[in-house]
């Protein structure tokens, strides 16, 4: 039975964006400790200059606990880790360095805790990526970034609302190089790491997939090119053959116009915006990203760092709580599998 408090690493993203109104916002619910203990990697000096500014939904009497090491954080407060005790220059809704050095930061040092095994999931705040791309740090994303640290090769990005759930082969390219990156190994091999999270971490016996088409009406018999006969076709076939249940190649306005989506348990995309343009429509202010396949379990806001809004006391908090839910069911999934295989 898992009867412990879950520990959440938290990244604070970047701190010129929503990430410490969206964190504040959500653990001021003292509701949220009664399942999860939130360990933020961040600044006190950060979060007590957004206290002031956040007057309206803040309490003056809100704080975190301060603690240095992951392992003595109090399971009935909301705790953080100074990751700098330097004093940090906060530019509401700006992009700069001094946010993407700090992003960088609590990235790498949340990252390090929980392969230690120090924390038992991270939730990341967003960050830019103009500001955190860098010589020494070369990743596109939270997602290759973490995958890099874990040694994990075959992951997934997977977008997640309730039942709808959806991957992609591709991630961050352009998108003139999808059809040179897009394989037959690599489709295969994300659909299968699709169909083991879609077991192991949501508890789905026997997942029904669907595979998008690359191309408009999927190809129409090689009209509109030949990567769905060449490349997709073959993956789907394979993966039947092995007994997953994967299903395509579809067309992605047919799919989601016609709302047959809903009869699958998980979705797998070519590329990026095939993906997130239905499931930001469907689901913009609740949805989660999910990197699976990993070793370690990370989610996300679905949403970016909204520097628009960015102090102005109205960022919704479902997108960053539902990710806290999300993190927190998933490493209950995988304890019970965990537990069921010893037996």
């Amino acid at each position: 039975m898992i009867n412990k408090s879950i520990v959440v690493g938290i990244t604070h993203g970047d701190i010129n964006s929503i990430s410490y109104e969206i964190i504040m916002k959500t653990f001021k619910d003292l509701r949220m400790l009664e399942f999860c203990c939130p360990v933020v990697y961040g600044s006190s000096k950060v979060a007590s200059f957004y206290k002031k500014v956040l007057t309206k939904s803040i309490d003056a009497n809100f704080k975190f606990n301060i603690i240095k090491h992951a392992k003595n954080a109090n399971l009935k407060l909301p705790n953080m880790i100074n990751i700098t005790d330097n004093e940090i220059k906060i530019d509401i809704g700006e992009i700069t360095s001094t946010a993407g050095d700090m992003a960088r930061l609590s990235l790498e040092t949340a990252t390090k805790d929980i392969i230690e095994g120090n924390i038992d999931v991270i939730v990341t705040c967003p960050i830019n990526k103009q500001n955190v791309f860098s010589d020494s740090f070369s990743y596109s994303g939270h997602t290759e970034y973490i995958a890099s640290q874990t040694k994990t090769d075959k992951f997934i990005m997977l977008m997640i609302a309730d039942t709808l759930r959806i991957g992609t082969v591709t991630t961050h390219c352009a998108l003139s190089d999808v059809s040179s990156l897009i394989t037959k190994d690599l489709i295969l091999d994300k659909i299968r790491t699709l169909n083991t999270s879609l077991m192991h971490d949501f508890n789905i016996t026997k997942p029904r997939i669907a595979v998008l088409s690359l191309n408009p009406h999927a190809g129409d018999n090689q009209l509109f090119g030949n990567e769905e006969k060449e490349k997709i076709i073959p993956a789907i076939e394979e993966a039947f053959n092995s007994k997953i249940y994967a299903f395509g190649p579809f067309s992605a306005d047919g799919l989601f116009g016609s709302g047959e989506f809903k009869k699958y348990d998980g979705i797998l995309a070519m590329y990026h915006d095939q993906a997130m343009i239905p499931f930001k429509l469907l689901s913009f202010d609740e949805g989660v990203n999910f990197t699976a396949g990993l070793p370690i379990i990370r989610t996300s806001p679905a949403h970016g760092s909204a520097m628009n809004i960015a102090g102005k006391d109205i960022a919704s908090i479902n997108s960053f709580r539902n990710a806290v839910y999300l993190a927190c069911d998933i490493f209950k999934n995988r304890q019970i599998m965990k537990e069921e295989e010893k037996e």
